[in-house]
């Protein structure tokens, strides 16, 4: 992983996210699996972040994330 350069620091700021279903129903399956894997690429994209990993299963949702300050 790179580190992100300004005009007085450098930095590498990554966060760990999960997403689980509420009692663990397994309901992330078929196309919904496949929507929130496409939107949260989207997401991240607009707001100039970079996954390092992803992860949709389904009961949960994992995202390894590198984003700007």
């Amino acid at each position: 992983m790179e580190n992100r350069h300004s005009h007085h620091n450098v930095n590498t700021l990554q966060v760990h996210l999960v997403w689980i279903t509420k009692y663990r129903y397994q309901v992330l399956q078929g196309e919904a699996q496949l929507r929130c894997r496409d939107i949260l690429r989207e997401v991240c994209n607009s707001m100039d972040a970079q996954i390092i990993k992803s992860v949709v299963s389904k009961d949960l949702i994992q995202l390894h994330l590198s984003y700007p300050r």
